[in-house]
């Protein structure tokens, strides 16, 4: 893509040091063409997403002020829907569901606020964050020009209005929130909703406009968006994205920093220098405002992951699923940020000019009449490139872009990353020693009243499982009974139970013998189970469980894909080559939802009915109990589930999610060397944990936690050993660093002392974390300066330069400090 060759681009940067400014009185907030206008200046704003209910309250200054930290100017979250009325007419919005108090610790802080309140989501929450009860509302269709839904729709989200405005929360009011959403990447999917799908839009708009809310509405990915709308881009990259309206500001909504995982799937990787790439890529290219998705994910607590979504959603984002920053991402960007608002001035008020120089190359410059600055860009991802500029000779390493505050010397490239690389380790409870210390009880599920085939509800069909359960729960039996005669033709041969399921996990018994389970791989739900069966004379009972592992979250009538057992069911009798089907789909079944443990409360009830005697392992429908000390310190909690197999936990009655350690990820597609960030990222390109769980480990918050005593509590669907469960903690364990001369290198254990230097060399070492070695020159004094600054501190800053180690005889080469500590 080509600027033109020049034009008059006037931003202004949004310093954090004026951040609080806004908070005593109302702000008046507009756009104007070129960019979100505050107070009559035009700024750039970079913002990070942080969704409230994958954190804790106690989570939020610290992330937020991390954010901050790491240059930020504005936090974006979503609002959910479901969450806050997952029956209709009855609301929550307390603990982290808590907005309010979320928007007001972002005010605090000195940061703006963007507010997506959709209020459908996607961001593989279940459902998309609509909540279920609306699939059963007579004559409703979802996201569409349809009454019911609209009138929905209009109630939630002007709630979350009101509610603002009580709380004086936009700018216009003296608050923080500067941009409000209304629907989401519904450009995606339009074409599926026809002329129904514009309608809808257009309505959107018009009721949004009807709020008067004092600050622009945004709708991402919406190249129709109506007039009074700002069109954004979400994706990888957004440099050659242009908002249909002209009169609107390039804004990117969506900047993905990682991706989210699937039960089965690996774990992605996106590197900071792609990341960093595709942030210099926008800004050269006239972006105005970019935020970052995610910049914190958190955990999917309790049954909010969407289909087949792991519990974790820690996103490779630039603050860990724990709170701890994510090196060096989170500091490779922080420089990025701030060699950026060093050019505040130019920047927004300087002329344009942009030169693509072939072969992917560009540059820009930004020139007032007092000074100049410039970005240079090489998209090609293998080739180098020296460029001469104002007599000058650059090279620009592929896939890279180079900032130049003074169009002299380059203060940043994208794939120069001068920031350490932490590596985390978790630590054993010293509380006390688990796998000794662990006692369990035990107590079976009941099952036996649904085998008699005793429910809720009586249909002479199958019951789609949000019809049936309207997401109250993930399981959901179907029950019926079946007359056989001793003549019936069924009764020919080998005999099956076969079952078109979509549940996603079916669990089957007959006459209360237990004859398989199975389940589905991710995206790919609909399949046929089918098992050998005996069946008696007389009276013969089928009883189903049918499991769901969150509801679709995205797509075009994401809302119709039939969940739970959609049939037919069918008994088959097998005899040579003659065969008979009974099909038992239109008989009368009965529903159940739920199970008893999670109707009695078992993971926060106090009932003394466990058995301590005989622990079963390997045994299905199980719960477990145990209790255990806190760890020490304050360090971020995780609880080992490996050898488990699947099912939900309960730390002191919290759900911390589900779990399903014994769901390998699958066993090809790994990358096997380092990440190449040279060329176009997607979610396949740097993936691991080949044939390994899909997720280990799962975060317990240390506010879910006593100073006492503490329970857990286990309820295991397929069977496992809760034997090898333990608590533990993580830190960082070691930190390293490879970066370039001239610049100031951070060393840090967040939060606890340096205790050692392990390597250090000044010249051109060579190797990565953990295998580092000299290379063909050297400064004799690197390793005694890293001691003697860093060594007991918990944190120190470096001169990389050889001021500060000494001379070197490696010449007129680019030199680098390589070191690796520990903390």
């Amino acid at each position: 893509m080509a600027h033109p060759k020049s034009f008059t681009y006037s931003l202004c940067f949004f310093l954090s040091v004026i951040l609080c400014s806004f908070v005593a009185s109302a702000t008046d907030v507009s756009y104007d063409g070129r960019a979100i206008t505050i107070d009559g200046k035009r700024r750039i704003l970079q913002s990070g997403s942080i969704h409230y209910p994958r954190s804790t309250p106690q989570m939020w200054p610290d992330l937020i002020r991390k954010s901050k930290e790491g240059g930020l100017d504005a936090i974006e979250t979503y609002v959910f829907w479901n969450a806050h009325e997952p029956v209709r007419r009855e609301y929550d919005f307390t603990g982290n569901l808590d907005l309010v108090r979320f928007l007001k610790t972002v005010q605090e802080e000195g940061l703006y606020a963007v507010l997506r309140i959709g209020p459908y989501v996607c961001a593989e929450w279940n459902y998309g964050g609509l909540p279920v009860w609306l699939h059963n509302l007579p004559n409703c269709q979802i996201r569409t020009a349809n009454d019911v839904f609209m009138n929905e729709m209009k109630n939630f989200t002007t709630l979350i209005v009101d509610m603002m405005k009580k709380e004086k929360l936009f700018a216009s009011q003296g608050g923080p929130i500067i941009i409000a959403q209304i629907e989401n990447e519904y450009g995606n999917v339009e074409s599926y909703y026809g002329d129904a799908g514009k309608a809808y839009i257009n309505w959107c708009a018009n009721f949004a406009e009807s709020l008067n809310i004092g600050v622009p509405w945004i709708m991402c990915q919406q190249k129709d968006a109506p007039a009074s709308m700002i069109n954004t881009c979400n994706g990888w990259y957004c440099d050659t994205f242009k908002p249909s309206n002209p009169n609107t500001p390039k804004m990117w909504t969506e900047n993905w920093t990682g991706w989210f995982k699937s039960w089965g799937g690996l774990d992605p990787l996106r590197t900071a220098e792609d990341v960093a790439f595709a942030v210099a890529r926008f800004f050269q290219y006239g972006g105005t405002f970019q935020n970052y998705y995610m910049y914190h994910g958190g955990t999917n607590f309790d049954r909010t992951a969407a289909s087949y979504i792991t519990t974790s959603y820690d996103y490779d984002a630039p603050l860990d699923e724990y709170g701890h920053l994510n090196q060096p991402k989170w500091g490779h960007l922080k420089e990025l940020h701030e060699v950026l608002k060093s050019m505040e001035h130019v920047l927004t008020y300087g002329n344009i000019t942009t030169t693509e120089l072939g072969n992917s190359l560009s540059t820009t410059v930004f020139a007032t009449n007092e000074s100049s600055g410039c970005i240079f860009g090489n998209a090609n991802n293998s080739v180098d490139a020296t460029i001469t500029f104002q007599g000058k000779t650059h090279t620009i390493p592929a896939w890279s872009v180079s900032i130049l505050p003074d169009c002299k010397e380059e203060a940043y490239n994208t794939a120069k990353v001068n920031t350490q690389t932490t590596i985390k380790v978790k630590s054993v409870n010293k509380a006390e020693d688990e796998l000794q210390s662990l006692q369990w009880s035990w107590r079976p599920e009941k099952i036996h009243t649904e085998l008699l085939g005793k429910g809720e509800v009586v249909a002479n069909r199958l019951m789609e499982q949000k019809e049936a359960a309207n997401d109250a729960s993930d399981y959901l039996w179907y029950m019926t009974s079946v007359q056989i005669s001793k003549d019936d033709p069924v009764l020919i041969g080998n005999m099956t139970l076969r079952i078109n399921e979509t549940g996603y996990i079916l669990h089957a018994y007959v006459n209360g013998e237990h004859v398989g389970s199975q389940w589905a791989k991710y995206n790919v739900f609909n399949y046929v189970f089918e098992k050998p069966i005996t069946l008696v004379p007389g009276v013969n009972t089928i009883s189903l469980l049918s499991a769901t592992v969150g509801f679709p979250n995205y797509g075009g009538g994401f809302e119709d894909i039939k969940t739970g057992i959609v049939g037919p069911v069918e008994l088959v009798g097998q005899s040579g080559d003659e065969t008979v089907i009974k099909n038992l789909s239109e008989r009368k079944w009965s529903y159940k939802v739920g199970l008893h443990g999670m109707k009695d409360q078992l993971f926060s009830s106090a009932s003394r009915k466990w058995s301590v005697e005989g622990l079963p392992v390997n045994r299905t429908m199980t719960w477990y109990k145990t209790t255990f000390k806190a760890p020490l310190g304050t360090e971020p909690v995780v609880v080992d589930l490996q050898g488990l197999g699947k099912g939900n936990a309960w730390v002191n009655g919290h759900s911390i999610g589900r779990y399903w350690p014994s769901y390998l990820a699958q066993t090809d597609g790994c990358s096997l060397q380092a990440c190449d960030y040279r060329g176009t990222y997607d979610n396949n390109k740097c993936v691991f944990n080949c044939g390994k769980p899909t997720q280990r480990w799962y975060h317990i918050p240390r506010s879910f936690l006593q100073d006492d005593e503490n329970t857990l509590v286990l309820f295991e669907e397929f069977g496992g050993n809760p034997s090898y469960v333990n608590f533990q903690t993580i830190r960082v364990g070691t930190i390293c660093a490879n970066a370039y001369e001239n610049h100031t290198l951070k060393l840090a254990c967040q939060g606890r002392p340096i205790s050692a230097i392990k390597f250090a060399s000044f010249g051109n070492p060579e190797g990565t974390c953990g295998s580092f070695r000299k290379g063909t020159c050297d400064s004799t004094t690197a390793l005694s300066i890293l001691q003697k600054e860093c060594v007991g501190k918990e944190s120190c800053s470096i001169d990389v330069s050889e001021s500060m180690f000494g001379y070197t005889t490696c010449g007129d080469i680019m030199k680098r400090l390589a070191v690796e500590a520990v903390c």
